[in-house]
């Protein structure tokens, strides 16, 4: 009897670009799941523990046989509660070449989480389809032209060098998806490949993610999908008052009200409970089970 992982696997999408995945992707009449693969050694929540290949690889299965449709692998950490240290190009790929082949044989699309051009020209090399940049396409002046000649997906996600207590967060988010959105178009990048991430956590205080929580329906207004990745974030823990490996409540409850307010793509570490929650939440939402499309 085939497996939950064996399915999904001669079910997945085959090679196809970018482009054509996140369509494809897209098209799911059902929340989309991203299971987060950190090889680093200094992720705020899972550092080190993926740092050995097999063990990342391990996990990648994992993830896959518990529900994700898509898998997001990073090796230089971008956590934003300060301390994340600069990883050099070629310690970057190196972490990343013993692992993204293997992952990239799951079958499912692979997103490359990366602040530097030249390491996602290099996962697009090696198979992965769509680039998750931290920094909004602001950061690399490479980094669109790539995604653009590879005819990848992006996911831009808005970021700032420090919390501004003063702004309003929501305006400020949405000026800034609005340069990226045209340094974008000045590549070729077209809008239907475009996701947009308001970056919970990332220069903002508690009460500007929860303002971007609350708010999430304006920044679905711009006209992308959008992805909201709020796993094990500190803003969870001071709120609960619990510790990163405390925050599975506080991470579906977020995405829940997120789903609630038109978000599409969910960026988790654990994946089946979040999973089942949003499926859950979905139907009540859709008001019918069956959904009309199951795929």
């Amino acid at each position: 009897m085939a497996t939950r992982l064996d399915t999904r696997i001669t079910s997945a999408l085959g090679p196809a670009s970018g482009a054509d995945v996140f369509a494809a992707l897209l098209a799911k009449a059902r929340p989309l799941v991203m299971g987060v693969l950190n090889v680093t050694p200094d992720s705020f929540s899972d550092g080190g523990r993926f740092l050995d290949p097999q063990a990342a690889i391990a996990q990648a299965r994992r993830l896959v046989g518990e529900g994700a449709d898509l898998l997001d692998i990073g090796a230089e950490s971008t956590r934003p509660y300060g301390g994340a240290v600069s990883v050099p190009l070629d310690e970057e790929l190196a972490r990343l070449a013993p692992v993204l082949p293997g992952v990239i044989t799951l079958g499912i699309p692979v997103s490359i989480d990366t602040l530097k051009a030249r390491v996602a020209a290099w996962a697009l090399d090696q198979g992965a389809a769509i680039v998750n940049d931290v920094w909004g396409l602001q950061r690399d002046p490479e980094m669109a032209r790539v995604v653009a000649a590879h005819g990848a997906a992006v996911i831009i996600m808005h970021n700032r060098e420090r919390a501004d207590p003063a702004i309003d967060i929501v305006a400020d988010v949405s000026a800034f998806f609005e340069r990226s959105l045209a340094i974008a178009v000045r590549a070729g990048i077209a809008r239907e490949r475009i996701a947009l991430d308001p970056g919970i956590g990332f220069g903002k205080t508690i009460e500007h993610n929860l303002q971007l929580l609350r708010r999430l329906d304006e920044i679905v207004a711009i006209g992308c999908r959008v992805l909201i990745g709020t796993s094990r974030k500190s803003f969870l823990g001071t709120i609960a008052g619990r510790d990163v490996e405390q925050r599975l409540g506080g991470t579906i409850a977020t995405n829940v009200l997120a789903l609630a307010r038109g978000a599409s793509v969910f960026r988790v570490h654990d994946v089946a409970p979040v999973a089942d929650a949003l499926a859950v939440a979905a139907a009540t939402l859709a008001g019918r089970w069956p959904p009309t499309t199951t795929t």
